[in-house]
């Protein structure tokens, strides 16, 4: 490949919205190992909640899933390989990005409950704080009233 054709498709790879149409690959080798990405990624978004035991499973695959990343840019930066393998690995990669995508947003509805908790009392001890700065404690006094 072609010093050109390489950058080319490195910059198709970071380029901002290269994951935008793409699909996420039906299977991959990840360290030696396939992985049925697709299937993956879809069980992990089809649950509602994701359970404690399988969060750790997902956070595995997702550093899995980077080191890889991270092996097959390494590979068309290096030009070790010819322009046809330097496409399907872009593509794998450009599908690897999205399967990331996908994942690195389970689980917030967890961190959005809690967000909206800290809020709640948040606001509640301002109100307090508020009521006490002014007098307007439930003991009875007022603000700029007589004792």
């Amino acid at each position: 490949m072609k010093s050109y054709e390489r950058k080319q498709l490195l910059a198709r790879i970071d380029r901002e919205g290269a994951t935008i149409g793409a699909s996420i690959p039906e299977t991959i080798t990840v360290e030696g190992e396939p992985l049925e990405l697709r299937a993956f990624v879809f069980e992990a978004r089809s649950r509602e909640s994701v359970p404690a035991e399988d969060r750790e499973e997902i956070e595995m695959a997702k550093r899995n899933l980077r080191r890889e990343r991270i092996a097959r840019r390494e590979r068309i930066e290096e030009g070790d390989v010819g322009r046809d393998r330097g496409e399907e690995l872009a593509e794998s990669i450009i599908g690897i990005d999205r399967a990331l995508h996908a994942l690195s947003d389970l689980g917030t509805a967890d961190v959005e409950a809690e967000a909206e908790a800290q809020e709640r009392a948040d606001r509640k001890r301002w109100v307090s704080f508020l009521q006490q700065a002014l007098g307007n404690e439930s003991g009875g006094r007022r603000a700029g009233g007589r004792r």
